[in-house]
């Protein structure tokens, strides 16, 4: 991908434009990580850059950038600017520059600081290396500017301290105490972004814990954070920590949310909740529960059904047995036999479910 990345940058300057790799790409590049996005900094601006690559695109909530896929991999391309004023996390007033330096000087932390030429040389003016190799998070500016700015970056902190296993400079740990009302600014739908890239690290806890230490689970409304399970799965965190449901989900999200809640309540996982929910759920709840996990797969093995197609007779022989139209009546039957069926009182044979419909259902 550095070939790649630095193949864009020498399209750029090949046009007389100066040119960067900034931010997470050049930090784990730094830090022997793989990146999937890569963003440029350059003093071009987006007609240039639309002369340049003409399959480029210019995202509507980013004014001064223009989006690139080059050889499958995605370019955030933006212009040198200072931010002169924020509205709602938004710079709404921005002044080109010429100067690289102001440019990285209006990011957010030091190890994001980390620029890289065409030549692939890392250029560091604001001491990012340093911090990086000392595993602190340091806000460039005066934290309780740049949280007030643009408090997604409170989040942005701490969801880097799991996922690099770093810590908060102090200052930049009292400048998110002194400043998490803003967050109130946030919509729920970043919010949730950047709390599922904590919930999807490896040190999760540390992300967790530093929320519940910096006092914004009241803030962020996710609560029972003490109480917590620690899984591998999103959904899974989301219903144990959105007791309110103030987030937003897909149907598929808030289908598996109950369900997982359900599990949770009743405390218990039977040959039941594997049929009416699948393995997938039963994990979910068992590993939330703290029930084996191998007992449940195997539990799973051994359900007599699975789902309602493996019942042993069809809606139409049942019609025909009973001699009545197809219709709603259908269900109580299939509900009773699955019931049977999966408490082993009765064997999932077609002549045996006959005789059973025939002894209990026929007038």
């Amino acid at each position: 991908m550095l070939e790649t990345a630095l193949e864009v940058l020498n399209i750029i300057e090949r046009h007389k434009f100066e040119c960067y790799l900034v931010g997470g790409f050049v930090r784990d590049f730094y830090l022997g990580i793989e990146s999937k996005d890569v963003d440029i900094c350059t003093n071009a601006k987006s007609k240039d850059l639309l002369e340049l690559f003409p399959n480029a695109k210019i995202p509507k909530e980013l004014y001064g950038a223009v989006t690139l896929f080059f050889k499958d991999v995605r370019f955030e391309i933006t212009t040198f600017r200072k931010e002169i004023k924020y509205e709602n996390r938004k710079p709404i007033e921005i002044e080109y520059t010429n100067s690289f330096i102001e440019d990285v000087k209006r990011r957010d932390f030091t190890i994001n600081s980390l620029c890289m030429n065409s030549k692939g040389e890392i250029i560091d003016i604001l001491n990012g290396k340093e911090d990086i190799d000392k595993k602190i998070i340091r806000c460039i500016n005066d934290p309780n500017v740049s949280l007030k700015e643009d408090p997604l970056r409170i989040l942005r902190a701490i969801r880097f301290s799991a996922q690099l296993d770093f810590e908060l400079d102090k200052n930049l740990y009292k400048g998110i105490k002194q400043n998490k009302k803003y967050l109130d600014i946030l919509s729920y739908n970043r919010i949730k972004s950047e709390i599922n890239k904590i919930l999807a690290s490896k040190n999760v806890k540390k992300g967790i814990d530093l929320i519940r230490k910096l006092s914004l689970n009241k803030q962020l409304k996710l609560y029972d954070l003490n109480k917590l399970s620690y899984i591998n799965d999103i959904i899974g965190y989301w219903a144990q920590i959105d007791k309110e449901n103030v987030y937003e989900y897909t149907s598929i999200e808030k289908k598996n949310i109950k369900q997982i809640r359900e599990i949770m309540k009743t405390k218990k996982i039977t040959n039941f909740e594997l049929y009416n929910y699948g393995l997938y759920i039963c994990l979910l709840g068992a590993q939330i529960l703290n029930i084996d996990k191998e007992k449940i797969i195997n539990m799973y093995k051994e359900l007599p059904v699975k789902s309602k197609n493996e019942i042993n007779i069809t809606a139409e022989e049942i019609s025909t047995l009973l001699k009545k139209d197809l219709g709603s009546w259908l269900k109580p039957i299939y509900d009773d036999l699955t019931n049977k069926i999966l408490n082993k009182k009765i064997e999932n044979d077609n002549e045996i479910l006959k005789k059973y419909i025939k002894d209990k259902y026929m007038i």
